[in-house]
């Protein structure tokens, strides 16, 4: 499934058991211990689950993505592999080193596709595979991750996320014109778009309307406060 891994969970383990504080480490090792005793699949689960939850909490996403895969290698369903995935997307925005990074790249990809690979319609997973191109790319194809959503678009040109992601995307490099287009585009397709209001007032201030990106900016907190 995975190319040579630039690391492996087993070294990441033992560097982030020497930062942890004793509480939280004894709580982890509590976990574990339950782990190996644990016996079919439903006790397991929920062990990893905890387990996972706690590595995030502490701020090891890497490690919390491993054991979110092994749900999912156990469960086997499109959420499961979601939410490794997403997991494993997180850690790559947050890593400092390099071959952390790497090793939550290949993970996230192959947590992504095999989502897709049970629901090829749920334009999510294929967004955030995406999206993990965009943040981590191919040495070789540095547009891989946006190349992938214009094809999106082509594909799913009724889904507002497609057009709010690519929005995101020109915000962040400054494409405020091309992000209030997108934006729109999402806006014509459901006028009530949460996600698409709140980009709005970013887009429009970048822009340098100001007088829109207040109206905008309001009309998120007032939709923001309804929820």
């Amino acid at each position: 499934m995975l190319q040579a891994e630039a690391t492996n969970v087993n070294l990441l383990m033992r560097e982030a058991h020497d930062e942890l504080p004793a509480s939280q480490l004894s709580t982890i090792q509590a976990l574990q211990q339950e782990l190996s005793q644990a016996s079919g699949d439903s006790a397991r689960t929920a062990v990893l689950q905890q387990l996972s939850g706690r590595w995030y909490e502490s701020g090891y996403p890497a490690i919390a993505g491993h054991y979110a895969q092994e749900i999912a290698e156990t469960d086997g369903g499109e959420r499961a592999w979601s939410i490794a995935g997403t997991t494993y997307a997180i850690c790559v925005q947050r890593a400092v080193d390099a071959k952390v990074r790497e090793f939550c790249t290949q993970r996230a990809i192959v947590a992504f596709e095999n989502a897709i690979s049970l629901n090829p319609d749920e334009v999510q997973h294929q967004v955030n595979l995406a999206l993990t191109y965009t943040d981590s790319p191919p040495p070789n194809e540095p547009m891989k991750g946006v190349l992938m959503l214009r094809e999106l678009e082509q594909t799913f040109p009724e889904s507002p996320l497609v057009y709010t992601t690519l929005a995101q995307l020109a915000i962040r490099t400054g494409q405020f014109e091309r992000s209030l287009q997108r934006l729109n585009q999402a806006l014509e397709i459901d006028p009530s778009n949460l996600n698409a209001i709140c980009l709005l007032a970013q887009a429009h201030a970048g822009a340098g309307n100001a007088t829109e990106a207040q109206r905008f900016d309001q009309q998120c907190r007032n939709m923001q406060n309804e929820n």
